[in-house]
């Protein structure tokens, strides 16, 4: 498992709107990866705010990642509950997706993801996740 594995995953697995986000990872480890979300006009609303829309995809994107760091590959899943925070606007900078797998069983998984800026540091969403394993 590297980076590379990660990057491609992104362009083989995911739907073109996804691909059109444009995310990169920036570092992983077993279980958890986090991914650059580049600031884009497409995904912003009033005042250059990142749409909540798109932090939801990052974030469901960022957790399938995990899990193939997870298990060292991709395993077919889906998901089964996503419940998000927004904690405040973020305007004006990248985010950074933080996505940790938190328990694997035999049928589900969960996690939990982190957005904040890149600049600032500071956590503008939060979500929790569950995952059917098939």
């Amino acid at each position: 498992m590297n980076t590379e594995t990660l990057q491609t995953a992104l362009a083989d697995l995911f739907a073109p709107w996804v691909q059109a986000m444009n995310l990169r990872v920036e570092s992983f480890e077993p279980g958890r990866v986090t991914l650059r979300l580049p600031q884009s006009d497409q995904l912003s609303r009033i005042g250059n705010m990142l749409s909540g829309q798109a932090m939801m995809a990052a974030a469901d994107t960022a957790m399938v990642l995990a899990l193939i760091s997870h298990f060292g590959a991709f395993r077919p899943c889906t998901t089964v509950q996503m419940n998000s925070s927004f904690l405040k606007p973020l305007s004006n900078q990248d985010a950074l997706v933080e996505a940790r797998v938190l328990r694997c069983g035999k049928a589900l998984a969960f996690g939990e993801i982190d957005i904040r800026g890149a600049s600032d540091g500071k956590s503008a969403c939060r979500a929790t996740t569950t995952y059917a394993l098939l």
